[in-house]
């Protein structure tokens, strides 16, 4: 299923990743490169399983841990209320 930042989510991205500012809350979350880049994907439409796989390649790393690894960036984004589905 497609991604996308909630409406009231602000996104800056810096040197050394994305910071998020969930503008309801007041809270912010911080990203590394690589959590961008699986932000950036995922709100690009692609599904996880393309993302880890992506990551994978990138990093030389293994397939199911690269998935447990984006479901989890996933999972976390979710509960933050700064993921939803998008439209």
């Amino acid at each position: 299923m497609p991604l996308s930042l909630r409406p009231d989510v602000s996104l800056a991205e810096t040197e050394d990743g994305t910071v998020l500012l969930q503008l309801r809350t007041g809270r912010y979350w911080q990203l590394n490169g690589t959590g961008t880049y699986v932000l950036r994907l995922l709100t690009q439409g692609y599904e996880p399983a393309r993302v880890a796989a992506e990551l994978a390649t990138r990093h030389g790393i293994d397939g199911a841990r690269a998935l447990r690894d984006v479901e989890d960036v996933v999972a976390r984004l979710r509960a933050a209320s700064l993921l939803e589905p998008a439209p």
